[in-house]
């Protein structure tokens, strides 16, 4: 079976139904578990009592992704995909960060804020088409 790009990269994107909800929701949920496991990090609890923040954090990343990803694959070319592409990198990092685990999660946290504020010529350009996207065809509320 092969799968058209028209398919993964739909123009315009499809529509989530109460995607603003929906994304509100999640991140919410997302930034209160990451900040628990930071939290517990910083103040050294131990690992395992961190397990619960750990995948609610998780599930809700890959949520937001989901959303993201089912309007269109497009999103994972543009700066504010990358961002979190390189959030999941220093992520897969951190197990085995060791004594620099803290810093490297403030450094996922850093990304993530650099990421949701950077201007959109930024947050909306993509390393395929090389020019910056409309936000109305990478996103819709």
């Amino acid at each position: 079976m092969t799968v058209s790009w028209r398919w993964l990269a739909p123009d315009p994107p499809r529509r989530v139904p109460n995607e603003r909800a929906w994304n509100v929701a999640l991140r919410t949920l997302h930034l209160m578990a990451f900040g628990i496991l930071l939290g517990g990090y910083f103040w050294g609890v131990e690992v395992d009592q961190l397990g619960p923040a750990f995948g609610i954090t998780a599930a809700t990343g890959a949520s937001l992704m989901a959303l993201e990803l089912y309007k269109s694959f497009q999103w994972l070319f543009l700066g504010k995909g990358l961002m979190v592409l390189a959030k999941l990198v220093l992520l897969g990092v951190a197990p085995f960060a060791g004594e620099v685990r803290l810093a490297v999660l403030l450094s996922v946290v850093a990304l993530a804020s650099v990421g949701a504020h950077m201007p959109s010529r930024y947050r909306h350009y993509s390393i395929l088409l090389r020019r910056v996207l409309s936000q109305e065809s990478t996103t819709r509320a």
